[in-house]
């Protein structure tokens, strides 16, 4: 059967959640590592657009110029992509309204609420799903020949890190350095670790 090639590239993940089978639920999102900057964007404007090159980044550039006094102030921003709107955060625990002042608020950052316009928009364009080749969750971390490869490609040196196993294995840190420290423990451990900095090393012992 061919292979799906156009589509939204998802992958699986595992969530807090467990089924009747009593493994995690799962739940889809967009592959991660797919984006675009502005100036990939201003590039295909200036190509097939017939705008110049650059512009794309001073209109948005502008556009922040020109707004962020008014979000500052608390104004909503309403643009055909969608509504910007400042967040504000109350410090502490305060029941007495009266007793709140200026300085128990903090900026709290800005929320987006896209268009029903905009969101329809991309609904026309959009055109199916296709799986990622991503594991799901740390599945990947069962296949004790998977998770050899993976410490093999990423020795240099004599020695391998979290960071850079986490590239092979595809594991999340947490569960990389755990793999890693596993293997330096027991006395018949073939790794050992040491620091240098603040890096911890994983290499395998000397016979």
């Amino acid at each position: 059967m061919p292979r799906k090639t156009d589509g939204m590239l998802i992958e699986l993940q595992p969530g807090p959640k467990k089924g009747d089978d009593g493994k995690p639920l799962l739940y889809a999102r967009p592959a991660k590592g797919l984006k675009k900057t502005i100036y990939q964007i201003d590039d295909l404007c200036a190509k097939y657009r017939g705008m110049l090159r650059g512009d794309m980044e001073r209109h948005f550039d502008t556009f922040i110029d020109v707004v962020r006094q008014y979000l500052a102030d608390g104004y909503r921003i309403e643009t055909p992509l969608g509504t910007f709107a400042p967040k504000v955060k109350l410090l502490g625990e305060h029941t007495d309204p009266a007793k709140v002042r200026g300085i128990d608020v903090m900026f709290n950052g800005i929320e987006f609420t896209p268009s029903k316009d905009f969101i329809k928009q991309v609904e026309r364009r959009q055109m199916g799903f296709r799986m990622s080749d991503e594991p799901v969750g740390n599945e990947q971390m069962h296949d004790s020949q998977a998770m050899e490869v993976a410490l093999r490609k990423s020795m240099r040196n004599g020695y391998t890190t979290v960071g850079r196993f986490q590239v092979f294995s595809k594991l999340k840190y947490n569960s990389a350095k755990r793999y890693l420290e596993s293997l330096c423990q027991g006395d018949d451990a073939q790794y050992y670790r040491y620091r240098e900095g603040r890096t911890w090393h994983y290499a395998l012992k000397k016979k």
